[in-house]
């Protein structure tokens, strides 16, 4: 796609400088809502264009007549297009827009009324329909209760010592939630030891059990994850001790907000995570096109 794009009222760019001057103050009204494209955009500008893969980012700003911004997208290829809440009109003229442009999409993630709209309006242009993958579910921090008891061990911030371990357990996680292409594990785990973004839990004797990976704090929020323990160390109460202190952590630290998205088909994490007093936001849809 060719930056610098007008069509109606949506502005499209390349230029990560460019897009957050354009969307700062809509993506600052809500942090929470707004998370993936707070937290994208920073890597961005931290690591480059190509933080996220071989093509250049692709970031949208929808205008209304007076100047203000009603919503953003972006676009990391090979990962599905993210859009913020839109109306059923404006995913139709979206959807005609990205075609008219020759801009494959492989997939969209969005509030559940926005996706399906999309996705309805991308099938009758491309004729490739949407196939529901996953539905996620965005939580908020709203008192930390930490597990009683906890079990036994400490958590700590990961060092550089630990990047062979945060390869494998990120890789472990991607496996396990059936992620399709992105980050390299070593670039993952190096830019995570970059700035304290991993902290585990250890056992007494100090060997690691568990991970909670964290965001870099943007407009007062910040996300915890991946949350990943090796499947042989589940189900002993090591991944809510190392979310709980990963979170204590997050707030001691001056986070305003504290999120987390979970996979709605997994009962167990969204339980744990509602027992250590985060509560409910919006659901989220993921969706893959294919023929």
């Amino acid at each position: 796609m060719t930056p610098h794009v007008r069509s109606h009222d949506w502005h499209f760019t390349a230029d990560v400088d460019e897009f957050t001057a354009r969307a700062r103050d809509f993506l600052h009204s809500r942090p929470d809502l707004h998370t993936v494209h707070l937290t994208v955009t920073e890597q961005l500008r931290r690591r480059g264009p190509r933080a996220y893969g071989g093509d250049p980012p692709v970031l949208g700003v929808l205008t209304r007549g007076d100047g203000g911004v009603a919503a953003t997208l972006i676009h990391t290829p090979p990962y599905a297009l993210n859009v913020t809440r839109l109306a059923a009109g404006e995913a139709e003229a979206l959807a005609e827009r990205l075609v008219a442009l020759g801009h494959p999409v492989s997939g969209i993630c969005a509030d559940g009324a926005t996706a399906e709209a999309f996705v309805a309006a991308w099938a009758r242009r491309t004729g490739l329909r949407g196939k529901p993958v996953e539905r996620q579910r965005l939580y908020r921090l709203a008192e930390l209760t930490p597990p009683s008891p906890a079990p036994e061990g400490r958590a700590r911030v990961a060092g550089t010592s630990d990047r062979d371990l945060l390869i494998r357990w990120y890789e472990g996680f991607v496996a396990d939630a059936g992620l399709q292409g992105g980050r390299d594990g070593g670039e993952w785990a190096d830019f995570r030891l970059s700035y304290g973004g991993a902290t585990l839990w250890e056992t007494p004797d100090g060997t690691p059990v568990s991970l909670a990976g964290l965001t870099l704090a943007v407009a007062g929020q910040v996300r915890v994850g991946p949350v990943y323990t090796p499947p042989e160390l589940r189900g002993r109460g090591y991944a809510g001790a190392v979310t709980a202190e990963v979170s204590r952590a997050a707030l001691a630290a001056g986070a305003a907000e504290v999120l987390l998205f979970t996979d709605l088909a997994n009962p167990t994490s969204n339980a744990l995570y509602q027992r250590i007093g985060y509560r409910e936001v919006a659901d989220w849809a993921v969706y893959e096109f294919g023929v």
